[in-house]
C-alpha cells in the first residue's frame, strides 16, 4: 500500500507543480512521505517478525539442550 501511496503523491506533486498549484504540491508531498512511512513502517515489521522467528529457533534449541541434560 505504501509504494502505491507514495507514487500517487509524487504524481499529484508533479502535477502541482506543472500546473502552478501548490496546494496540489503540498498534498502531493505529503502522500508521498505518508506512502514513504508506511513503507518504513512495512519493513519494520518484516524485521521484527524475523527476530521473533529465529528468538523461536532459539527458545527451541535452548529447551532441547535443556532436555539432554
Amino acid at each position: 500500500m505504501g509504494a502505491f501511496e507514495k507514487a500517487k503523491g509524487e504524481i499529484k506533486e508533479t502535477v502541482g507543480r506543472i500546473t502552478d498549484d501548490p496546494d496540489l504540491q503540498r498534498e502531493g508531498s505529503a502522500q508521498s512521505d505518508k506512502g514513504e512511512a508506511e513503507m518504513d513502517a512495512a519493513k519494520a515489521r518484516a524485521q521484527a517478525e524475523a527476530h521473533e522467528a529465529k528468538a523461536k529457533v532459539k527458545e527451541a534449541e535452548q529447551e532441547m539442550a535443556e532436555r539432554t541434560k
